[in-house]
């Protein structure tokens, strides 16, 4: 009798033991708002604020998407200093852009 409560125990223990866990990382994205400083297509961005003094820089990696108010996909050469931008990034990675919005027509 012993043996069976003690195998019926186990087996509904095992799945328990057992059980294969998942984590889902959800990722905040920030944004900035302001004016480019400076671009260097591919490399980096730096954005002006108006509630900050310094400049912020990004880099711009192979993957960062360049679109315009609309959402459509734009050149990201049209984007030059003086240019109104958004830039989003994944909160944690502050400098590290992933869409560049421009921000005038």
């Amino acid at each position: 009798m012993k043996r069976i409560i003690l195998s019926v125990a186990c087996a509904l223990i095992a799945p328990l033991v057992f059980a294969q866990t998942t984590t889902t990382t959800t990722t905040e994205t920030s944004s900035t708002r302001g004016t480019v400083t400076t671009y260097e297509p591919g490399k980096r961005i730096v954005v002006r604020t108006e509630k900050d003094e310094n400049p912020i820089s990004y880099v711009l990696g192979k993957t960062v998407h360049y679109v315009n108010k609309a959402g459509k996909t734009i050149d990201r050469h049209l984007i030059k200093p003086g240019t109104r931008v958004v830039v989003y990034g994944a909160q944690g990675r502050v400098h590290d852009a992933e869409r560049v919005v421009v921000d005038q027509d």
